[in-house]
């Protein structure tokens, strides 16, 4: 795939994104629809009360657009880019239910931890059984063994993968242009990844959700216009999953989304803390408010957190490559 092929799809994602999101952002201004702050969250998010949200449903579109055309373009509709579609799509759809309930009844609770469990491991049980059916490999990589064959254990590892990182990411979503830029440096990472493989694939959708998330940063970023939303997030993390299945360098997401791994830990560590204790390891959880309580601004936050994820996934292209 040459170079100026290449920028069509992240092209046009980008410029979807950029055309429609005014017009999103202007509806839901319109009919007074906005996010509700956690009342237990820092008290300087209290303005941001009312800020729009569901933005990641315009990126999804514009994602599902490009890819298809793109894949029906190059003659790379493949079941990989069939299977990427499908899970980012579809955890996409649990996150809208879940915005929506919160925008509509007016509360920060939508679908309960349950329901969304349900629904993801379900989707990923389906991407599993397509996944068998076109002979894709139950070996797992890992760094200095190779490849281990699992077998269908590897379907139990496969849920975890894509639940696990569906729910980091959506984590991860608590700051403005946070997760708009650590998710970008992990799909172009993987895009790399994948051209170098020659998963033409892959490499569309690649650049079709960071082109798209690029246009959406210019709404997102601070002070937001819009918020990603659960549509979003949850979509994005099981997205990075599935790509680093299909290009059989499923370890390479521990390091390409580190930071995502460390706000699922902080949260844990805070939990099992507080439960084992009765005392609290950080100020709040996830990580990024713990910073934010400790007196760093939104911006070092986020720009430090895009700074370690853009190091950690250069270090990964580095073994890869």
């Amino acid at each position: 795939m040459h170079w100026t092929e290449m920028l069509l799809p992240w092209v046009s994602s980008f410029a979807l994104t950029i055309m429609a999101m005014p017009i999103v952002i202007g509806y839901f201004r319109t009919k007074q629809l906005g996010q509700t702050t956690r009342d237990e969250g820092p008290k300087w998010h209290e303005v941001k009360s009312g800020t729009p949200t569901m933005g990641g449903v315009v990126f999804l579109i514009a994602t599902a657009i490009s890819s298809i055309w793109t894949g029906i373009w190059q003659q790379s509709f493949t079941v990989s880019l069939g299977l990427l579609l499908f899970i980012t799509l579809l955890y996409g759809i649990l996150g809208f239910l879940d915005d929506f309930i919160k925008i509509f009844k007016k509360r920060n609770l939508g679908l309960t931890s349950k329901q969304k469990l349900i629904g993801q491991l379900v989707g990923g049980f389906l991407f599993f059984i397509v996944y068998l059916m076109n002979g894709f490999s139950t070996d797992l990589a890992l760094p200095f063994f190779g490849n281990v064959h699992f077998g269908w254990l590897y379907g139990i590892f496969l849920l975890f993968w894509l639940v696990g990182f569906s729910n980091a990411v959506n984590l991860t979503d608590g700051l403005d242009g946070l997760v708009a830029g650590t998710a970008t440096i992990a799909y172009s990472a993987y895009a790399i990844i994948a051209w170098q493989q020659a998963q033409t694939d892959v490499l569309i959708f690649c650049l079709t959700v960071s082109g798209g998330l690029v246009g959406f940063f210019f709404f997102n970023k601070k002070p937001a216009k819009i918020f990603m939303g659960d549509v979003g997030s949850l979509a994005l993390g099981g997205g990075l999953a599935a790509i680093s299945i299909l290009l059989k360098q499923e370890w390479s997401l521990l390091l390409i989304g580190l930071i995502f791994v460390i706000e699922t830990a902080s949260v844990m560590i805070q939990v099992t803390s507080f439960k084992l204790t009765g005392k609290r390891v950080f100020k709040m959880s996830p990580i990024h408010h713990h910073f934010e309580m400790s007196g760093w601004s939104e911006w070092r936050v986020v720009g430090t957190f895009w700074f370690i994820g853009l190091i950690t996934a250069s270090l990964c292209l580095w073994i890869i490559l």
